[in-house]
């Protein structure tokens, strides 16, 4: 048995989303319209996807947001290092400006969709293969009338969208990127077809104009102190 839903969230705006600097494994806490953004991107995503389960990377951005979720719909969270957004190794915590004047070629490369090399970073293929064995793992856990909503990160999930809809993560770039709190909805196919996963709806999200969603309203009341711990299994 599995699920017929699955639903990737990326996880809530940093400080360094806010100020352009490369996150990949660096565990950076959601900021102020980032928790307000969780909350805001729980209750319109619990409108629409009641999911059994929650499961999420352990880096605490994604593990905060996922929490924001499980409390609306009373879904239990699970933390995974498998869904960690791509590792970066020299690059994370820079800025575009650090990244073209450090590694001008690496980083050319980079933005034509190849592999920067000699900097550490994960392989797009390796990023695919660790997401997707997850995702259906858990999806597979569940009965076919269950939802399985995955909070992760923006690259992580483009990728793993890119291998369940058979194409090579490791070149195949047709998935654009999720803007915070934003989410991606597959429903797996008739049995025998391939893929064997259907994309349905891509970056859907609150109903706020993108710049609003982006910086947050002037006065954030409440949201700007909600904060939960995440809970792990």
């Amino acid at each position: 048995m599995s699920a017929r839903t699955v639903v990737l969230v990326r996880h809530g705006r940093t400080e360094w989303n806010a100020t352009g600097r490369l996150q990949g494994h660096a565990d950076v806490a959601l900021d102020d319209v980032g928790r307000w953004q969780a909350r805001r991107g729980a209750q319109t995503l619990f409108r629409r996807h009641k999911a059994s389960l929650v499961v999420a990377s352990d880096l605490v951005r994604a593990a905060q947001t996922a929490q924001a979720y499980a409390e609306a719909s009373g879904a239990r969270v699970v933390l995974d290092a498998r869904l960690r957004e791509r590792g970066f190794g020299q690059w994370e915590g820079l800025t575009h400006d650090e990244l073209v004047d450090g590694w001008p070629e690496q980083y050319e490369a980079w933005r034509r969709g190849e592999e920067p090399v000699g900097i550490g970073a994960e392989t797009k293929a390796a990023v695919a293969d660790r997401m997707v064995a997850a995702i259906r793992g858990y999806a597979e856990d569940l009965d076919a009338g269950q939802t399985l909503a995955v909070v992760s990160h923006g690259a992580a999930i483009s990728l793993a969208i890119a291998k369940l809809l058979g194409q090579d993560a490791s070149y195949w770039r047709g998935i654009a990127g999720l803007n915070n709190v934003h989410w991606s909805q597959l429903s797996r196919a008739t049995a025998g077809a391939t893929p064997d996963w259907r994309l349905v709806t891509h970056n859907a999200g609150p109903d706020y104009a993108l710049d609003e969603w982006n910086d947050g309203p002037a006065d954030l009341g409440d949201d700007a102190d909600w904060i939960s711990a995440p809970s792990s299994a």
